[in-house]
């Protein structure tokens, strides 16, 4: 303490008042979790209700580095898909998850994806990278891409990328058309 704060305490202490009591609390200010941020996150989610709650980043059945990323949901034409896997979309928005946790990709993937639909985005391309062996970050995060991808709802289909556009370590997802779109579009038809 200064020399003021004496001064002061002494004052005060003719006029009937008492100094407060020191907090026996430990100072938490920087503490973490010790579990980490990403069971943190994953518990929240869970916590929540969260729809992509069966989305995890704890096991991941790794690719070899070579193969390409390629799914489509049922009901996705063979025509629209092979314009995909070919890369004829124009691509509206792009994700970059180089050098992110697997919990940290998650969540950026799902809040694109989401912001992406809100915009009524269709064709996006994925960032992530991609090693010459298994256990290489790019191509531990391509596999889990390739696990998350499917499971969630606005995902229609997605292939890996060609060579222009960042080839194996780059993926084209396709995304379901928002409401507004299915409403354009079923207007649009019914002129006909």
């Amino acid at each position: 303490m200064s020399s003021d704060d004496l001064d002061f305490m002494d004052m005060m202490m003719g006029e009937g008042v008492t100094p407060a009591k020191q907090s026996d609390k430990a100072d938490l200010i920087g503490h973490q979790d010790k579990r980490g941020d990403a069971g943190l996150k994953e518990r929240r989610h869970a916590a929540e209700g969260d729809v992509h709650e069966s989305l995890s980043t704890q096991q991941v059945i790794l690719l070899h580095p070579f193969d390409p990323l390629e799914w489509k949901r049922d009901g996705v034409q063979d025509g629209v898909y092979r314009n995909v896997r070919l890369g004829k979309y124009q691509s509206d928005a792009r994700l970059d998850l180089h050098k992110k946790s697997p919990t940290q990709a998650l969540d950026e993937l799902l809040g694109f994806i989401t912001e992406c639909s809100g915009f009524g985005i269709r064709s996006v391309v994925v960032s992530h990278g991609r090693g010459s062996h298994e256990d290489a970050p790019g191509n531990v995060m391509r596999s889990y891409l390739n696990q998350w991808l499917p499971l969630i709802p606005e995902v229609m289909a997605f292939h890996s990328a060609q060579k222009q556009h960042g080839g194996l370590g780059a993926t084209y997802v396709l995304l379901r058309k928002n409401e507004t779109q299915r409403r354009d579009n079923w207007e649009k038809h019914q002129k006909r």
